[in-house]
Parts: C-alpha cells; structure tokens; sequence
C-alpha cells in the first residue's frame, strides 16, 4: 500500500483531464458517486485537501463534502446544494439498487 505521502504525492500529479468529468457532474447535479471520480475511499481518507485543490485547479471552486454508506460506496456533494442526509438517503437506495441487480443475475 502507498504511505500517505505517496498518495497525496499522485493526488497533486493527477492530470487535470483526469478530473473534468468528475467537475462538471458537480457542476451540473451537486453530486457524484465514486464511479465518476478517480479517486478510491483511502484518497478521501488521507489527502481530502488534495483532492480539493485539485478540484479547485480543474475549476470547481464551490465547498465539496463527501459521504460513505456502509464502506460500499461514496458521493462527494455541494453541501450548498445537498444535504448530507439527502445524500445518504439517495447513496443507500444507489447502493440498494445495485446489490439488487447483481443478485438477479
């Protein structure tokens, strides 16, 4: 595993094109789950100011916040926009939603 420098070292050299899907779904909706961002549960863990400074460089310069059911998924949010309780709400049901399809298969 990387030590936390490490990681906060590859968060700083990620490539800004790396981060435009991730910044425009903010942008548009106020929220994205972790399957439209780069970055994994151990980045927000130990480099979160990284990541917002990188945001923050690729043109999101709103606050950001981020939220995790039950250690299966996160969403990051505009608090301005959303609530985090709105949020774990809606990241349950999405968690929910896709349990339910891979155990229809």
């Amino acid at each position: 595993m990387l030590d936390v420098l490490q990681l906060k070292h590859s968060v700083n050299r990620m490539p800004l094109e790396k981060v435009r899907g991730t910044v425009n779904e903010l942008q548009l909706e106020g929220i994205v789950t972790e399957g439209k961002t780069p970055f994994s549960r151990v980045h927000f863990n130990t480099c979160f100011a990284e990541i917002e400074a990188l945001l923050q460089r690729a043109g999101y310069h709103r606050q950001l916040d981020v939220v995790g059911y039950q250690g299966l998924a996160y969403a990051m949010f505009d608090p301005s926009r959303w609530e985090a309780v709105e949020v774990l709400r809606w990241l349950k049901e999405f968690v929910e939603e896709a349990q339910g399809k891979s155990l229809s298969r």
